[in-house]
Protein backbone atom coordinates (compact mmCIF):
# COMPACT_ATOMS: atom_id res chain seq x y z
CA UNK A 1 0.00 0.00 0.00
CA UNK A 2 2.73 2.43 0.80
CA UNK A 3 4.49 1.58 -2.24
CA UNK A 4 1.76 2.44 -4.23
CA UNK A 5 1.02 5.54 -2.44
CA UNK A 6 4.51 6.79 -3.28
CA UNK A 7 4.20 6.04 -7.01
CA UNK A 8 1.11 7.57 -7.15
CA UNK A 9 2.27 10.61 -5.46
CA UNK A 10 5.25 10.41 -8.11
CA UNK A 11 3.38 9.98 -11.18
CA UNK A 12 0.90 13.36 -9.99
CA UNK A 13 4.35 15.38 -8.98
CA UNK A 14 5.56 14.72 -12.90
CA UNK A 15 2.73 15.49 -14.48
CA UNK A 16 1.95 18.50 -12.80
CA UNK A 17 5.82 19.64 -13.70
CA UNK A 18 5.91 22.33 -16.20
CA UNK A 19 7.28 20.40 -19.05
CA UNK A 20 5.32 17.20 -18.22
CA UNK A 21 2.50 17.79 -20.54
CA UNK A 22 2.30 14.62 -23.19
CA UNK A 23 1.36 14.58 -26.96
CA UNK A 24 -1.45 13.18 -27.48
CA UNK A 25 -2.23 12.29 -31.83
CA UNK A 26 -0.15 14.49 -33.08
CA UNK A 27 -3.04 16.90 -34.30
CA UNK A 28 -1.09 20.02 -32.79
CA UNK A 29 -0.69 23.43 -34.70
CA UNK A 30 2.56 23.88 -35.85
CA UNK A 31 1.85 27.69 -36.51
CA UNK A 32 4.55 29.79 -34.85
CA UNK A 33 3.83 31.11 -31.19
CA UNK A 34 2.56 34.88 -32.27
CA UNK A 35 -0.25 32.60 -34.33
CA UNK A 36 -1.47 30.45 -31.85
CA UNK A 37 -2.03 33.76 -30.03
CA UNK A 38 0.53 32.53 -26.98
CA UNK A 39 -2.52 30.72 -25.93
CA UNK A 40 -3.07 31.28 -22.55
CA UNK A 41 0.43 31.36 -21.90
CA UNK A 42 2.19 34.93 -20.42
CA UNK A 43 5.42 35.49 -21.63
CA UNK A 44 7.68 33.66 -18.86
CA UNK A 45 11.00 33.45 -18.27
CA UNK A 46 12.51 29.92 -18.18
CA UNK A 47 16.72 29.13 -17.39
CA UNK A 48 16.80 28.81 -21.66
CA UNK A 49 15.06 32.06 -22.53
CA UNK A 50 11.22 33.12 -23.13
CA UNK A 51 8.83 33.27 -26.24
CA UNK A 52 9.88 36.15 -28.61
CA UNK A 53 8.11 38.57 -30.50
CA UNK A 54 7.97 38.09 -34.33
CA UNK A 55 8.58 41.52 -34.76
CA UNK A 56 12.24 41.42 -33.17
CA UNK A 57 13.12 38.24 -35.07
CA UNK A 58 16.99 38.93 -35.79
CA UNK A 59 16.97 35.90 -38.07
CA UNK A 60 15.91 32.61 -38.64
CA UNK A 61 17.11 29.06 -38.36
CA UNK A 62 16.02 26.41 -40.52
CA UNK A 63 16.01 22.77 -38.42
CA UNK A 64 15.16 19.78 -40.38
CA UNK A 65 13.79 16.74 -38.11
CA UNK A 66 14.32 13.03 -39.72
CA UNK A 67 13.09 9.43 -39.47
CA UNK A 68 16.64 8.64 -38.37
CA UNK A 69 15.64 10.25 -35.35
CA UNK A 70 17.97 13.59 -35.82
CA UNK A 71 18.04 16.83 -36.26
CA UNK A 72 20.27 19.07 -38.78
CA UNK A 73 22.08 21.13 -37.38
CA UNK A 74 22.30 19.26 -34.20
CA UNK A 75 23.95 22.42 -32.79
CA UNK A 76 22.99 26.05 -32.64
CA UNK A 77 24.52 28.84 -32.25
CA UNK A 78 22.90 32.35 -30.97
CA UNK A 79 24.04 35.75 -29.22
CA UNK A 80 22.43 36.03 -25.84
CA UNK A 81 19.01 38.51 -26.07
CA UNK A 82 18.87 37.16 -29.75
CA UNK A 83 15.40 36.62 -31.21
CA UNK A 84 15.57 33.97 -33.76
CA UNK A 85 12.59 32.16 -35.50
CA UNK A 86 13.34 28.54 -36.00
CA UNK A 87 11.97 27.10 -39.09
CA UNK A 88 11.22 23.39 -38.25
CA UNK A 89 10.99 21.13 -40.95
CA UNK A 90 9.95 17.62 -40.87
CA UNK A 91 11.10 15.76 -43.70
CA UNK A 92 10.08 12.08 -42.38
CA UNK A 93 7.36 10.30 -42.79
CA UNK A 94 6.19 10.59 -38.90
CA UNK A 95 5.40 12.90 -36.24
CA UNK A 96 8.12 15.02 -34.88
CA UNK A 97 8.29 17.92 -32.39
CA UNK A 98 11.40 20.22 -30.84
CA UNK A 99 11.01 20.88 -27.27
CA UNK A 100 13.20 23.11 -26.27
CA UNK A 101 14.63 22.80 -22.63
CA UNK A 102 17.73 22.29 -19.60
CA UNK A 103 19.16 18.35 -19.84
CA UNK A 104 17.20 17.74 -17.01
CA UNK A 105 13.67 19.04 -17.83
CA UNK A 106 13.77 17.62 -21.01
CA UNK A 107 14.99 13.95 -19.26
CA UNK A 108 12.16 14.31 -16.87
CA UNK A 109 9.59 15.49 -19.74
CA UNK A 110 10.81 12.02 -21.41
CA UNK A 111 9.98 9.89 -18.63
CA UNK A 112 6.59 11.43 -17.75
CA UNK A 113 5.76 10.54 -21.52
CA UNK A 114 7.22 6.86 -21.18
CA UNK A 115 4.64 7.00 -18.50
CA UNK A 116 1.62 8.51 -19.96
CA UNK A 117 1.95 8.43 -23.69
CA UNK A 118 -1.04 10.11 -25.38
CA UNK A 119 -1.92 13.40 -22.92
CA UNK A 120 -1.85 16.86 -24.84
CA UNK A 121 0.19 19.57 -23.80
CA UNK A 122 1.02 22.96 -25.78
CA UNK A 123 3.79 25.02 -24.78
CA UNK A 124 5.33 27.97 -25.89
CA UNK A 125 9.11 26.14 -25.69
CA UNK A 126 7.79 23.56 -27.96
CA UNK A 127 6.41 22.70 -32.08
CA UNK A 128 4.71 19.71 -32.86
CA UNK A 129 5.36 18.95 -36.76
CA UNK A 130 3.35 16.68 -39.08
CA UNK A 131 5.66 14.65 -41.38
CA UNK A 132 6.38 16.75 -44.63
CA UNK A 133 4.73 19.65 -42.81
CA UNK A 134 6.63 22.80 -41.68
CA UNK A 135 6.29 24.98 -37.86
CA UNK A 136 7.65 28.00 -36.14
CA UNK A 137 9.11 28.39 -33.03
CA UNK A 138 10.02 32.02 -32.05
CA UNK A 139 12.22 32.19 -28.82
CA UNK A 140 14.45 34.87 -27.07
CA UNK A 141 17.65 33.59 -25.50
CA UNK A 142 18.10 35.47 -22.91
CA UNK A 143 20.82 34.28 -21.04
CA UNK A 144 23.92 32.71 -22.07
CA UNK A 145 25.03 29.01 -21.61
CA UNK A 146 24.25 25.78 -23.35
CA UNK A 147 20.47 24.43 -23.30
CA UNK A 148 18.89 21.68 -25.28
CA UNK A 149 16.33 20.75 -27.50
CA UNK A 150 14.68 17.31 -28.35
CA UNK A 151 11.91 15.29 -29.61
CA UNK A 152 10.60 13.69 -26.80
CA UNK A 153 7.60 11.59 -28.24
CA UNK A 154 7.91 8.16 -27.05
CA UNK A 155 11.29 6.31 -28.65
CA UNK A 156 12.68 9.26 -30.04
CA UNK A 157 14.83 10.70 -27.65
CA UNK A 158 16.08 7.43 -26.75
CA UNK A 159 17.17 6.96 -30.41
CA UNK A 160 19.15 10.26 -30.11
CA UNK A 161 16.60 12.82 -30.98
CA UNK A 162 18.74 15.58 -29.38
CA UNK A 163 20.74 18.68 -29.79
CA UNK A 164 22.10 22.00 -28.30
CA UNK A 165 21.75 25.56 -28.31
CA UNK A 166 24.86 27.30 -27.42
CA UNK A 167 24.12 31.00 -26.36
CA UNK A 168 27.02 33.26 -26.43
Amino acid sequence: MHSSLIGLVAVAAALASPLSFAHGDGNHTSAPVSQQGNQGHGVVDTPFGRPGNPAQVARTIRVDMSDDMRFSPAVLNVKRGETVRLNIVNKGQVLHELVLGTAAELQAHAEAMRRAPGMEHDEPQMVHVKPGKKGDLVWQFTEAGEFDFACLLPGHFEAGMVGKVVVR
